[in-house]
This record gives structure tokens, sequence and C-alpha cells, in this order.
């Protein structure tokens, strides 16, 4: 919820402008200096108006605020930034041009370019809003002090945007390893997207993600990044303040809006502007600590859930065992299916580490999309690891990984299991019972009924560092399903 000017200035957050530079009958440039302070207890965001001159070739806007040492264990300061221009600051974003977080302390506005997590534009005139997030707020308050300068003239030309295409070179239907929770330096990350891309096609990727936490600034950065054979999907990192949540492939030029908690219970309303974008909701890092960070969404309008980001850590176990502890049964029932990704934002995080690993009809958005949501999919530590995964009826019929194998309550089923690339792993068969079966083997077969499993799921644990707590996984597979009868 924003503040109005009114609320600002009886809550103690004061918007104060002053022009530094003499008047001129044509001027060049103009600075307008903002302050105020945001109370303990503020909104989740502050409007803060601007009003932009006619004429105006550049905006450029820098900000400080001051960080007062605050007790052990209490939060400090911190304070994300981003603008809205003329055409408002209602929810949906017409009126959005960038957001960068906490990520940079200034960036510019031009008709023909802007900084990473901005959109090249117009400088119309009119009511802007600056546009702040107190992701944390000191006892003493947070004082800020924005600085923005217009510099007149005749403004550039909008560049037409160029997006990725839809399609690059596949093998037809195929396992294709893929990373679609990465960021780059339009937003928190530390790389541009062309080193993103080459990063991506040495980690053996066939297709990526560009998923900026609350701006749609990358999709048009890619044309130094194109590849034949690396897809590159458009997206974003919707990063509210109660969750984060991934939206995959959407078309591009497609901007979800962030600003609300679960409890307002709107997030319906942007899951079905990702849908209806072509892409994927998956709510990402579920059970993280970082504040805001764990999902409180529901999963009622999830396609997929990302169980495994990053590095393997105690809340990815948990993210895993929360998973599994949906799965019931396939026969006419809706489940989610499980992704895994790098998050990869600056060294060491590794682009591809982790990956999922999708059997898709060929190497396009639409394939690779349908292919995710079905469930036809695993996850994998690298491109090293390759699994194998089926179950195989009295007859012969065969299901794999997402798939149904239908069969007689009481009939025999073979489950069988290879994995190549994880040497000294332990195999892991896990069903609706729980942990099933285990192997130091590069290979298993187990049999079952589906009166016994409702499904088989794989996983491949390194060694534990702390018995009895399993070891980090090296790969997981969505489930088999053996429904009865």
């Amino acid at each position: 919820m924003a503040l109005t000017r009114r609320e600002v200035l009886a809550t103690g957050v004061s918007g104060a402008a002053a022009v530094t530079t003499p008047h001129l009958s044509a001027p060049s440039a103009d600075t307008r200096i903002l302050t105020g302070t945001i109370p303990p207890g503020a909104p989740d965001f502050v409007e803060i108006p601007l009003d932009v001159p006619r004429g105006v070739r550049e905006l450029r806007v820098a900000y400080t605020y001051g960080k007062p040492p605050v007790p052990p264990g209490t939060p400090g300061n911190a304070l994300d930034i981003g603008i809205f221009d003329e055409r408002g600051t209602a929810l949906g974003g017409r009126g959005f041009r960038g957001w960068s977080g906490g990520a940079r302390g200034e960036f510019f506005l031009r008709a023909d370019d802007a900084t990473p997590g901005y959109l090249p534009g117009p400088i119309g005139a009119g009511r802007w809003h600056v546009l702040l997030g107190p992701y944390t707020v000191a006892p003493q308050g947070l004082p800020y002090e924005i600085t923005a300068r217009f510099t007149f003239g005749e403004p550039g030309r909008t560049p037409r945007p160029v997006h990725p295409p839809g399609r690059a070179r596949g093998r037809g239907r195929a396992w294709y390893r893929g990373d679609c929770h990465i960021h780059s330096v339009h937003s928190d990350g530390r790389r541009t997207p062309a080193e993103i891309a080459a990063l991506a096609r040495a980690a053996g990727l066939d297709f990526i993600n560009s998923s900026e936490h609350n701006t749609h600034s990358a999709h048009a950065a890619w044309a130094d990044a194109l590849s034949p054979d690396l897809l590159i999907m458009t997206g974003e990192e919707i990063t509210t303040r109660t969750g984060h949540v991934l939206a995959v492939g959407t078309d591009p030029g497609t901007f979800v809006d962030w600003r609300y908690r679960a409890r307002e219970n709107r997030f319906g309303r942007f899951a079905r502007t990702i849908r209806g974008a072509g892409g994927l909701v998956v709510p990402a890092h579920p059970h993280a600590t970082c504040i805001g960070c764990a999902w409180k969404f529901g999963f009622a309008d999830a396609d997929a859930v990302e169980v495994w980001n990053g590095p393997w850590t105690p809340d990815d176990e948990v993210s895993l065992a929360s998973w599994d502890a949906t799965l019931r049964g396939a026969d006419g029932e809706r489940w989610l299916p499980a992704v895994a990704n790098s998050d990869h934002h600056r060294d060491p995080d590794r682009v591809g580490g982790p990956q999922t690993v999708v059997l898709a009809e060929d190497l396009t958005r639409e394939a690779v999309l349908a292919g995710m949501r079905a469930g036809r999919a695993y996850g994998a530590e690298s491109a090293q690891v390759s699994v194998a995964f089926e179950a195989v009826g009295p007859r012969g019929e065969h299901a794999g990984i997402g798939e149904c194998l239908r069969a007689a309550p009481d009939a025999d089923v073979t489950v069988r299991l290879a994995v190549t690339g994880a040497p000294g792993c332990e195999l892991r068969l896990v069903t609706d019972q729980g942990l099933a079966v285990t192997s130091p083997d590069a290979a298993l077969e187990w049999r079952t009924t589906p009166a016994r499993s409702a499904y088989v799921r794989a996983e491949v644990r390194h060694p534990a560092a702390l018995p009895p707590l399993p070891g980090a996984l090296a790969a997981f597979t969505n489930p088999v399903w053996l429904p009865a009868g």
C-alpha cells in the first residue's frame, strides 16, 4: 500500500524539494533534492512525488540513506528503490519504469537508453513517483535523501526491442538441460546477459530463463547473447514481502507486479497474468530463511515448485520433504512437479548448478514448458549427471518420469534406476510410504505393486556428512505414478 502525500507528512516521511541551480530562461539542467525519514512500521512501499517539467531529455536519480548502529540481532536500515512515470502507480504496473531494489545507488532514464533494470522511453512531463521499499527499518527510523537531476534537450529515439526467439536448434524429442532462475546486472547479479549465455553454454545447458527481481528490462538485452543452440526464455522473479515466485517463459515484454502480500489475496490475479502470457508459475526457494523469502501464498496457483535452489542446504531438504508430502496419487488428480535452479547472482554461484533436465518434443519455449508442466523432468547438480528412471509393467508396458503406469493393484511392477556422472553416491527410491530401498551401486532394480506404492521417485545422494542425516543431492526425479486399476 502506498502513502498519499498527506499520509507521508502525517507519519513523518517528508518529501521536500529544492531547486539548487539558478533559474535560467532556457535551463540545460535542474536538480531537485527530496529528503525525509521513514519511521519503523511504515508501509512496504512509500511513493515520493517527483514533478517532471517539460523538455527533459534525461532523468538521473541518486539516493542515500542513514545506517545508524543497532543492537545485536536487530535489523538495520535497508532501502530499495524504483520509479513510476506520469502514467501512475496503480497495481499492475502501467507506469512502471524500473526497479533496482538495493543493488545500485543511482540510475538514469532516457528515450534511447536506461540503466539496467529500467526501461528506455520518453521522459514525459507530469507527476512521477520514486518508489522506496524499506526492506528493514532501524528503531531510529530511516532517513533518506533523493537527488533528481533533469537534463533538458531533444529526446533520442526509443529503440525497438529485440527479443530472443522462441526456438533454438534442438534434437527433436530429447532431454534438454536448463536453468530457469538466473540474475544479471538488470537486477542484483554481477554479469551481463552475454556473459551469462556464455556460462550457460559452457555448463552444457540447452535453455535458460531471464528472471530478474521485479523488472522485465532484461527481456530486450539478450541480442548480444543469442546463439543458435541456446534457448533464452524471458520471465521475472516476482519478489514480494511474503515469498518469491518465478514467472518462467512468459511472452517478452510481460511485467508482473509484486506490490502485495499473501494476506491481501491478490496473487491469483498475477498468476493468471503469468499464464495468460504463456508462462509457468513456479514458487522459488519456498523455505528460504531470508526476510520475506519464504513462500506464504500456498500452491493452488502454482504450476511447479523449485525444491532445489543453488548449493544444497537444509532449507532445500525441507523444501524437498514438504513437496513430497503433497504427492498422493495421479489417478485424475493434479500434482505439482518439482524443479531445480541455480539462482545465480555472482561467483561462486554456478550457472546450471543445479539444473532441470526436461523431456521435450523439441527445443522450443512451448515444448520445454509443456515438459516441465507435465513433470517430465529431473534435477541434477551439473551436466555430468544423467538419470534413467522407469517403471515396467507385467506385459512390458513402460512409464517414465512424470508418467503413469496403469496396472492391477497386485501386478508386479519393476522399477529401474541408472545414474551416470555421480560416483560414490547412494541411489534411493522413495514411495508414498517413505524411503523404500537404497543402493551404493550406479544402478538398481526393485519390484513393487500399485497396491504398495502409489508412486516411486528417485534420489541420488552424496555420502552423508552428518549421519543419520542424508547427504546432499546429486539428482532427484519427479515421480513415476502407479495408479491401481
